[in-house]
């Protein structure tokens, strides 16, 4: 089993106007940024001025991020996300956006019983 499992393993924001967004945060906090192509446009990786790691994503509210509530995101690392969103469910949760393919693993958005959004990534 993975050491990663229960952790937050990355978090991104979805929004309108991803490009703005970027300079706020280049200018607020000092992130560099770098693009990510998603085809006929950008999403952007938000990077540490000190050494260059990747911090956040910041991703435009289109394309397969087009059902992705707005706002910050963490992704919490599970060993298994179907049973995670099983039980998220069984659990008076809500499933926000189906099981489907990510960066080589796959992940579900959530919503707890107070309403608080989330998405679960098994690697």
């Amino acid at each position: 089993m993975s050491d990663n499992i229960g952790k937050i393993g990355w978090i991104d924001m979805t929004v309108d106007d991803a490009s703005g967004l970027c300079d706020f945060y280049k200018e607020v906090v000092g992130w560099n940024v770098e693009d990510t192509s998603m085809g006929d446009y950008s999403d952007y990786t938000m990077m540490s001025p000190a050494d260059g790691a990747a911090i956040a994503g910041v991703c435009h509210a289109r394309g397969s991020n087009a059902d992705q509530p707005g706002g910050w995101m963490i992704y919490i690392t599970v060993a298994d996300v179907e049973a995670s969103a099983a039980a998220c469910v069984a659990m008076g949760g809500k499933l926000r956006v189906e099981i489907r393919s990510l960066a080589g693993g796959l992940f579900c958005v959530i919503e707890d019983p107070s309403g608080a959004v989330s998405a679960l990534y098994q690697p």
